[in-house]
């Protein structure tokens, strides 16, 4: 799996408490190593990780490692992001894009703070 730095890895295994049971909204993205847009999409991931740690939580599943959970959302293109919120996933996305575009497209399912995610 492609790992993007201080995102944390989920599996079949652990999901259902790591995601559904979060506290926060939890951005997933669905990864393999065989992905290409997946190792362009890692910065923007470990990037938004960190700068939106206290809004959103993080994290990646291997889907060739993790069948069940890959299944369970019928996850066919890679990268798929996926929003959780409160157990259920409340917006899903296909591809890589950049970092600005992924902000701008997460803003209506991450709770508000002063100032706006683009930093304005």
């Amino acid at each position: 799996m492609i790992h993007a730095e201080g995102v944390a890895e989920v599996t079949d295994t652990t999901f259902d408490e790591e995601v559904l049971g979060a506290g926060l909204p939890v951005l997933v993205e669905f990864t393999a190593d065989w992905c290409g847009p997946c190792r362009q999409l890692a910065p923007v991931l470990s990037s938004i990780a960190r700068e939106e740690a206290g809004r959103v939580k993080v994290v990646q599943i291997d889907v060739d490692h993790n069948p069940d959970i890959t299944s369970r959302y019928a996850v066919l293109s890679m990268p798929t992001l996926m929003v959780f919120q409160d157990g259920e996933p409340v917006k899903s996305m296909v591809g890589a894009r950049p970092k600005r575009r992924l902000l701008q497209e997460l803003e209506d399912v991450l709770p508000a703070v002063a100032g706006t995610l683009l930093g304005g």
